[in-house]
């Protein structure tokens, strides 16, 4: 056995001096991992050669007890033996850590002997990696077939087009389920639109009232720079509808129907987004300026939100220019509609009555909340994320992170009940939209490349890799013959054209990796779930945390 000690005549890592497992030519010796002494025993040892070293002691007589104390040393550093024997140290091409050409002349040396890279040059250098390396036998497995679907089928598939609002499409999508068996309709839409204008609007305010709130911390501050990075963004998380719903109710698309800039919304968030940040720095000088002035603490609150209604002002004005005067939420109107017979029907009433009589049955959206799968974070907890928000005041984002089991089950329960499931998740990863497939399967660039990728789902919010970037309805459920799930129905917003009829498919393994959240009644949830959310002890999360992401 060679044993490593400290050298400072051999490179290490960082200049601490301690060598990590160097493979010898000898097959039965090689170097572990010094630590904090000069070296570790074995039973037999050989140096550098046959001759003894001097710094080892003759063997002596051993007691029982010595021999026992020795055997465990023995057992330890087998063990730690064989874990330090999977580290590798090497010399590197570059001791100062630059890119050289020498670096590229060994690469290319090997990949000149490795027929699978000569061939994935002559076949990917001119085509798109997506569809040249799509599996085969995943495309055939991911049938869109399921056993359990919801007991209704409503149209027509929505298209969000050229914006972020898939929040508000799906929680418009649940909605309608109900509303379109009620008055029995063959085609129906609520007003995205509608939600879109109060959530824009609110976010405006919740984005001035925290820079008045924190206006003592400076202009580069993390937090400052993280609030004004997209102060009203499209997207949004359950709780934030939640209290569009419950303050301002829902319309037929009819009665306020798209416009240039709710379907384009990039134009009118970009000028939003210069306007609040100028206002941002308004609010921050005034309020250095009473501070200054030594004026009570009451007095300058109230001054800076009179200020900032005038500024919200301008970002109405701008939004009923682009996006049209919406209903108001407690202002009756009338709204004419055929149904699937071809008999016309009317029904009067405020945008709030609406939604209370038809939007929030049969499960109230203000009695459910959102499962999450974060690996990261312990089970069975409640979780909340710091400054995140779009009513001032309203209902916080509130998560309660559990076992992936559990919300599978939680989502064939519901199916089962015939109730329609928000989930948000990172469509990106592994899913082709064209065929409309979610499978992690369904690309071989493990093959081709002849890499492994190994991040596990926790690893992947850790490092930035993944978060939920959108959110879909999930409609059935293929199960097997043991009743566990095979593959998922989702009901996508991305018009009829994408998947297969505006429908993806997303296989089991898909979802264990990327979902993080359902958004289940408690009425559906388990009891110990509900429990935890009704608790109201939470853990809060930083502003920037992943599951702070808004899909």
């Amino acid at each position: 056995m060679l044993v490593g000690k400290r050298s400072h005549d051999m490179p290490s890592c960082g200049g601490c001096g301690y060598l990590g497992t160097i493979r010898a030519a000898s097959h039965n010796a090689h170097v572990l991992l010094a630590g904090p002494f000069e070296y570790f025993f074995l039973s037999s040892i050989i140096i550098m050669g046959n001759a003894p070293s001097s710094r080892i002691p003759p063997p002596a007589t051993a007691t029982s007890d010595e021999f026992d104390e020795k055997v465990k040393m023995t057992k330890e550093l087998n063990e730690l033996d064989a874990s330090l024997s999977r580290l590798q140290v090497t010399v590197p091409l570059s001791s100062c850590g630059q890119l050289t050409l020498d670096h590229v002349s060994s690469w290319e040396t090997t990949a000149a002997g490795d027929s699978k890279a000569q061939l994935a040059r002559t076949i990917l250098s001119h085509s798109d990696i997506r569809t040249a390396l799509i599996s085969r036998s995943a495309t055939i497995a991911d049938q869109h077939v399921f056993n359990n679907v919801v007991d209704f089928k409503t149209g027509p598939v929505t298209n969000q087009k050229s914006s972020g609002r898939c929040w508000l499409f799906a929680t418009t999508n649940v909605l309608r389920y109900n509303i379109m068996k009620k008055f029995k309709l063959k085609d129906f839409q609520l007003s995205q639109s509608y939600l879109f204008f109060w959530d824009k609007l609110n976010k405006a305010n919740y984005y001035l009232e925290l820079m008045i709130e924190q206006a003592d911390l400076a202009v580069d501050d993390r937090l400052i720079n993280h609030l004004s990075n997209d102060p009203v963004g499209d997207g949004g998380q359950w709780d934030m509808v939640v209290n569009l719903l419950e303050n301002y109710g829902v319309v037929p698309q009819s009665l306020y129907p798209e416009s240039t800039h709710s379907s384009l919304s990039s134009p009118l968030n970009n000028l939003l987004k210069t306007k609040l940040r100028e206002h941002a720095l308004i609010l921050r000088d005034l309020s250095t300026s009473l501070r200054e002035a030594d004026v009570m603490e009451d007095t300058i609150l109230a001054t800076l939100r009179a200020k900032k209604e005038e500024l919200v002002r301008e970002v109405y004005m701008i939004m009923t220019a682009t996006l049209g005067v919406p209903p108001k939420p407690t202002r009756r109107f009338v709204w004419d509609y055929i149904d699937a017979d071809g008999k016309a029907g009317r029904w009067e009433g405020s945008p709030k009555q609406f939604y209370e009589e038809y939007g929030a049955k049969p499960y109230s959206p203000s009695e459910s909340f959102s499962l999450i799968n974060d690996p990261r974070n312990e089970y069975s907890k409640l979780y909340t994320v710091d400054k995140l928000g779009n009513v001032w005041g309203g209902r916080p984002v509130l998560y309660v992170n559990t076992e992936i089991e559990n919300m599978k089950n939680t989502v064939i329960k519901m199916i089962k009940a015939g109730q329609p499931v928000f989930f948000g998740c990172d469509v990106g990863k592994f899913s082709d939209s064209s065929a409309g497939i979610m499978d992690t399967a369904l690309f071989e660039y493990e093959n081709a490349f002849d890499i492994k990728l190994g991040l596990t789902k926790a690893q992947r919010l850790q490092i930035c890799e993944s978060s939920m970037t959108h959110a879909m309805v999930i409609t059935g459920v293929h199960l097997d013959a043991a009743g566990k799930p095979i593959r998922y129905k989702v009901e996508n917003s991305w018009g009829e054209t994408s998947g297969h009829e505006g429908f993806m498919v997303m296989t089991d393994k898909w979802f264990e990796q990327f979902v993080y959240q359902v958004v289940v009644p408690k009425a559906l949830a388990p009891k110990e779930l509900v429990a935890v959310y009704e608790s109201k002890e939470k853990v809060v999360l930083p502003p920037w945390d992943p599951m702070g992401a808004l899909a």
